[in-house]
Order: structure tokens, then C-alpha cells, then sequence
């Protein structure tokens, strides 16, 4: 059995503001069928599409390895920015999208391997 959630806004360049207003963002994120083990792709898919349609794919698209610097100009802040926000957006969509437990196991394997990449140190 196949699922879709298919969201379509009509948005005009003068209506940005209103593409992104609460109840539209809780109306993409409700689509998105929580991470529980078993639905991967599903999940996956579905996050891309909202990210995609709430134009947060920026860190999906583009890999910013440079930070901002002193000699850093306009347009290479405002990218960083662009990406930065992208970025810090998308991991908390992603992050409530996933059950309690699969959060928890997540944070364990990162605290683990945080463990020990710096266990040389201490």
C-alpha cells in the first residue's frame, strides 16, 4: 500500500511571509509520518518534500564547508546564513519527526562515538 501526502501552496512572490506562518508549517509537518524503525523511505520521503516545499533543502543542496570569516563578504555571509538557518531548521523537523525511541538510540550512538573520539584526550 502506497502513501502520499501531497501539499501544494500557491505562493506569491509579495506572499513569502504567509508560506512560512504557523499553521502552514504544522499543516507540512502533520503530513510527515513519524519515524518509527520500520518506514525509513517513507519518513525520508517525505521530509525531503517538506523540505523542499518550506525551502529549507539549502543544506541538502549545497555543502558549505567555510565559515564566515573578517574578509568574508555580503554574499558569502548572507549563505552561510542561508544555510546555517537551513540546516538548524531541518534538524529539529527531523527531529520531531522520530519516535521517542528511535530518538533515544540515535543520541546514544552519537554519545558513544563522541566517547570515543575524544577518549586520546582526557
Amino acid at each position: 500500500m502506497w502513501n502520499y501526502v501531497v501539499i501544494f501552496k500557491h505562493v506569491n512572490a509579495n506572499d513569502y511571509d504567509a508560506a512560512l506562518s504557523p499553521s502552514v508549517i504544522s499543516g507540512y509537518l502533520f503530513g510527515v509520518e513519524p519515524l518509527n524503525g520500520t518506514n525509513f523511505f517513507t519518513c525520508k520521503e517525505q521530509i525531503r518534500i517538506v523540505f523542499g516545499v518550506m525551502d529549507l533543502d539549502h543544506t541538502l543542496r549545497i555543502d558549505i564547508t567555510v565559515a564566515i570569516t573578517a574578509q568574508s563578504t555580503i554574499e558569502q555571509r548572507a549563505a552561510y546564513e542561508k544555510w546555517e538557518r537551513s540546516n538548524r531548521m531541518s534538524l529539529m523537523i527531523m527531529k520531531s519527526s522520530m519516535s521517542v525511541a528511535i530518538r533515544g538510540a540515535i543520541q546514544g550512538v552519537l554519545l558513544n562515538l563522541m566517547e570515543e573520539q575524544f577518549k586520546g584526550f582526557f
